[in-house]
């Protein structure tokens, strides 16, 4: 890929969903025609999340970050919320900025949504960065993921904190940058606990198996080798689901691995440009139909 300047300051918008919900986020414009990569965050985290990922892309990508609804400052409309509205959302921002399509990577709950998105607007996808997800938390994640929830709304969001940071980071990274981790446990306490609630019980919800085998698009999948909130064994159901999917396992890593290991998902998402742009190239050259 060539060398063009991005927008390193970025510029903020705000798009609006089919629900009227106000969607905020940041766009960096490179100064060309490159590729496009929309970046969806983890549960109770914001855009900020990505912040040490995009110096590491490459420049000639330019690149949305945006808060999901319920998260930083876009609109906590009340609950419930499903996976498809989210998937939606991505597509809003999408019309707001004026991308046809562009790759999509997301981390957790983000990745989640992109998978929505992805088998929802199928001609707008370009490919897939599926960090430390799942398509589905199995068949006790409604009871477990209600359970926090009510943690949530009983005793307050601070109560999680313990839970969350054990579960985010390993424990010689957590020693190693305490910064990081209080950056994470501020952005988490400050979410709305509704919002929160209704995020939670959303993902117990959330089952994105039936239509992976038929996406026709490259696909990284990303997870930590430590990580427990979505194990590896996971991302290897995805990958299995998912036609042409790639599987990248980060030693020494857990849940945020964008934070914790920035360069190697960086080169992950990379890889993944890259061979959205090889397979852009052959279905070009062989009149062949992409994934619409």
């Amino acid at each position: 890929m060539s060398q063009q300047v991005r927008n390193r300051a970025g510029a903020d918008f705000e798009a609006v969903a089919k629900d009227g919900t106000r969607i905020q986020g940041t766009r960096y414009d490179a100064a060309n025609n490159g590729p496009r990569l929309v970046l969806v965050h983890s549960l109770a985290m914001d855009r900020r999340f990505w912040d040490r990922l995009i110096d590491r892309l490459p420049t000639d990508c330019s690149i949305i970050a945006y808060d999901c609804r319920g998260h930083g400052a876009s609109d906590k409309p009340a609950g419930p919320y499903t996976i498809a509205t989210f998937g939606d959302d991505l597509a809003a921002v999408l019309d707001h900025v004026g991308w046809p399509s562009a790759a999509a990577a997301g981390a957790s709950m983000g990745g989640c949504a992109t998978l929505a998105f992805a088998t929802q607007h199928r001609a707008r996808v370009d490919g897939l960065g599926l960090v430390d997800t799942t398509d589905w938390y199995g068949e006790n994640a409604p009871a477990a993921w209600e359970k926090r929830a009510e943690k949530a709304e009983h005793e307050g969001i601070a109560s999680l904190i313990p839970f969350q940071v054990t579960r985010w980071f390993t424990e010689a990274f957590r020693k190693a940058d305490p910064q990081t981790t209080q950056a994470c446990v501020d952005v988490f306490l400050a979410n709305d606990i509704a919002a929160y609630a209704a995020t939670c019980r959303m993902l117990g919800h959330a089952d994105l198996r039936a239509e992976l085998s038929s996406l026709n698009i490259p696909v990284n999948i990303i997870v930590g080798e430590e990580d427990y909130a979505t194990p590896v064994a996971m991302a290897q159901a995805m990958q299995r689901r998912i036609p042409n999917a790639s599987l990248c396992v980060i030693p020494d890593a857990m849940h945020l691995t964008p934070l914790e290991a920035p360069d190697t998902v960086a080169a992950e998402l990379t890889q993944l440009l890259e061979r959205i742009a090889t397979a852009s190239a052959a279905t070009s050259s062989s009149g062949r139909p992409g994934n619409g």
